[in-house]
């Protein structure tokens, strides 16, 4: 495996297109989706927003039954059919993975459409957790044509996988407007 060269990795907005963005890291610029409502510095739940700051990758979730576990230094995780990410400010869970029962509401993980086939999740709204500040902001596939996301950073799967490679726990993400 390559020795990590990402230490930091920038995202800005297009300027014609508040959903779209690119992303920066060495010699790397690729196209990503942003969230419906662009990139905003007071990030709240349910907003469509990607939240502005400085983040970290926390862990890479994949699905093993579609692919094989991607190259990456981060800490790797299977995703689960019962694997759920928390999106009520009330839940004691919020901003968290759970299992999830068939009627519990919640960010299910394991997605028929291929989108979180590859889930890096970030520290946003981590430590602390305040209720109602945006949960399951992550780093996931893009839909075709780069349609937007509710606050993620969505980019191609070639480009994802080779982002991954070269990136690590102590890899920052910058997000600016």
């Amino acid at each position: 495996m390559k020795r990590i060269t990402f230490s930091l990795i920038h995202i800005r907005a297009r300027p014609a297109a508040q959903s779209r963005g690119l992303l920066r890291a060495g010699t790397l610029s690729v196209s990503v989706a942003l969230g419906r409502a662009g990139i905003r510095a007071n990030k709240r739940e349910g907003d469509g927003a990607t939240p502005r700051g400085k983040f970290h990758p926390v862990q890479l979730w994949w699905r093993a039954d579609r692919l094989a576990p991607p190259r990456t230094f981060l800490p790797l995780r299977p995703i689960g059919r019962v694997d759920a990410w928390c999106e009520d400010p009330t839940d004691r869970r919020y901003n968290r993975r759970f299992r999830r029962s068939a009627n519990e509401p919640g960010d299910r993980l394991w997605r028929e459409d291929r989108l979180y086939d590859l889930v890096m999740e970030i520290d946003h709204n981590s430590r602390p957790r305040i209720a109602g500040r945006g949960s399951g902001v992550f780093f996931h596939l893009a839909r075709p044509a780069y349609a937007p996301t509710a606050g993620c950073v969505a980019l191609a799967l070639h480009d994802f996988r080779l982002l991954l490679s070269r990136i690590g726990p102590k890899t920052r993400i910058w997000i600016q407007i």
